[in-house]
């Protein structure tokens, strides 16, 4: 089966105002008829529920936190792309689509690239309107700083908080319509199963985190919003409750999943100090824009920083990367302190780290400077560390942070199920091999604000869809698979908490198929899974019962979606014999080290059909044509 992405035809620049055009519309007064149900309330779920209540949907939302609020986007910090060029550095929509793709290692949908290329602008006015508080320069007009993979100045950021300061101006009109009835907000819920009548989506199953109870909910849409997939590593960066399960439920009723091998390794985390932790901190790409990485030249150097003068010091990025120095990409990063560490060369106490160093910054500018833009990231590592970056340089180390792969969608944003839209993080449309620093706060609110009114009215609007409600049959069934299902994890009698298992997969995966795969170790990993999952199911180990608060059985839910979607990870990363972007088979590689793309044989997206439980995937391929850019060796130097 090859997938239709259903990309319109036409000129690249065209494309979108032609597909917009030629959608179906739903007229004002039939918006109030239709019910659309929106699944996590970071900034693509806000933003799509917003603005879909601003035309007069009847929207619920909702979030497994108690307050929309609190989702994980606002850990973001360090900015957002836009095409605006205020600093007349030569940026254009044209470059930041290629930059994009580029980024992402040819392994993106270009017509998708190029529309949030075209979009970006419109996001940023909309945050103004909003309030957001973007930082100014001395005559009032937006900053920019620049990220990795960019030679222009395009990152519009709010100090280190930019993801929190998005999300209040998404949350800010979200609560405006809920003011007005035109939203109910539904905290504290997790979505346990995709309820299907005639092959669409029309509602879910969800359990009440607090009562315990089960709820079903009906609408004519569903809008997954619920993020990526990272946690199944378990040491990340992401939140505790980021996890896969709502869109894991998705696969399993028949969406497509894509590329789950891409994802994405941050270069710039505290480094794991122990057992204990549960997550990692990210310290935002934006620091790359001042600091200076290095390590020193001689192997297990064991002298502090400050000892080590300027020619014995390696700032290898700046050294192997002369054009982009600091800020190439993430990938590029990430791989490159994973060679300074393994050749002995790295830093502190485990050996597992880089200097991330600001006194020449300090120096050129001042203290005073430095603290204005990154004040509050450096009063984080000071208060996690009990070091002061103003005095020594930070230590970073690759982590994982985001995921590339997701649910499939085609360029309306619908997956494989009629009905049910993706957006965000949760799918996989825009990124490639790897995300450029500041492209994930713009795609979600390009999905939410400016894609998806358009292309759910032209689905509402081109078929007429049955009347259904939580009485439907398949209500009833999905509730007893939900049911059963917790009751098949609270049976077990066994001696390990979730946690364990957690860590024993994430320990898998990052030895396995973290910053570098290779054919046997995956095929070891594919051994060593299916194993620990049915270790899993007969030796877990939970306390109380499903009527009622219960956060370990709410953690045993989501490490036996882990545990499936960990194995589909590693399949799908030994069939792809290639690298690309954050996928990196040491198999192949160019003599300097860099990913050696096959282009010949796996230049499409793979996207993965759930067969039945105990049965592989059948994979499915999109294949990828290049009509603005050609498939080159990406080079930073």
């Amino acid at each position: 089966m090859t997938l239709d992405g259903k990309i319109p035809a036409g000129a690249m620049a065209d494309k979108w105002d032609k597909h917009r055009f030629e959608l179906k519309l739903v007229n004002p007064a039939n918006k109030r008829k239709y019910d659309i149900l929106v699944v996590g309330t970071g900034l693509a779920g806000s933003s799509a529920a917003a603005s879909l209540a601003e035309l007069g949907y009847n929207v619920k939302v909702f979030c497994i936190q108690d307050s929309p609020r609190r989702a994980h986007s606002i850990a973001a910090q360090g900015g957002i792309n836009a095409a605006k060029n205020y600093p007349n550095d030569g940026d254009s929509v044209r470059r930041l689509f290629y930059d994009t793709v580029k980024g992402g290692d040819f392994r993106s949908r270009e017509a998708n690239v190029y529309r949030l290329a075209q979009v970006s602008n419109h996001i940023i006015d909309q945050c103004v309107a909003q309030g957001v508080p973007f930082a100014r320069e001395y005559g009032g007009t937006l900053s920019n700083r620049s990220f990795g993979g960019a030679q222009v100045s395009r990152t519009f950021y709010a100090r280190g908080q930019t993801g929190q300061q998005l999300l209040l101006g998404a949350y800010s009109s979200l609560m405006r319509q809920q003011a007005q009835g035109k939203i109910r907000i539904f905290p504290r819920r997790e979505l346990l199963e995709l309820v299907l009548v005639d092959g669409a989506a029309r509602g879910i199953v969800c359990r009440n985190l607090v009562t315990g109870a089960l709820e079903s909910y009906a609408g004519h849409a569903v809008l997954l919003c619920t993020g990526g997939y990272g946690q199944t590593f378990y040491l990340s960066t992401n939140a505790m409750a980021s996890n896969c399960s709502a869109a894991w439920r998705a696969h399993k009723h028949g969406a497509f999943f894509a590329n789950p091998c891409y994802t994405q390794i941050h270069p710039t985390c505290i480094p794991v100090s122990g057992e204990h932790q549960s997550k990692l901190t990210l310290m935002s790409e934006s620091l790359r824009n001042d600091g200076r990485v290095w390590v020193p030249k001689k192997k297990g150097d064991p002298r502090a920083p400050s000892q080590i003068p300027e020619e014995e010091r390696d700032y290898y990025l700046e050294r192997k990367y002369p054009s982009f120095g600091n800020l190439v990409p993430r990938d590029v990063a990430s791989r490159n302190a994973k060679q300074m560490t393994d050749a002995g060369r790295g830093v502190g106490e485990t050996g597992l780290a880089v200097y991330l160093d600001f006194a020449d910054a300090i120096a050129r500018l001042g203290a005073a400077a430095v603290r204005e833009k990154y004040g509050n990231l450096f009063d984080m590592y000071h208060h996690i560390t009990d070091e002061d970056p103003y005095k020594v340089p930070m230590r970073i180390y690759p982590a994982v942070h985001y995921t590339m792969g997701g649910l499939w969608v085609d360029y309306n944003l619908m997956t494989t199920i009629p009905g049910l839209f993706c957006l965000g993080e949760a799918n996989f449309s825009d990124h490639g091999a790897n995300r450029l620093g500041a492209s994930a706060l713009m795609q979600g609110l390009a999905d939410g604000y400016f894609i998806i009114p358009y292309t759910l009215g032209g689905y509402l609007a081109s078929g007429k869809l049955a009347a259904v409600n939580e009485g439907h049959q398949e209500f009833r069934a999905m509730e007893t698979a939900a049911e059963q299902r917790l009751k098949r994890l609270l049976s077990a009698n066994g001696k390990r908490t979730p946690v364990e298992f957690h860590r024993a997969l994430g320990r898998i995966l990052w030895d396995k198929c973290g910053m570098a795969r290779n054919a046997a170790g995956l095929k070891e990993a594919l051994r060593e899974i299916p194993r620990l999952r049915e270790e899993f199911w007969s030796d877990l180990k939970l306390s109380g019962d499903a009527d009622g608060m219960n956060g370990a059985l709410e953690r045993a839910g989501r490490v036996a979606d882990f545990l499936e979607l960990g194995e589909l990870l590693v399949r799908d990363a030994l069939n792809r014999e290639e690298s690309c972007g954050g996928h990196f088979r040491e198999e192949h590689q160019t003599p300097e080290g860099e990913a050696k793309r096959n282009d010949a044989d796996f230049s499409y997206v793979a996207a993965w059909e759930h067969a039945g439980e105990g049965k592989p995937q059948t994979l499915h391929k999109e294949p990828l044509a290049f009509e603005e850019t050609h498939l080159t060796q990406r080079s930073y130097a």
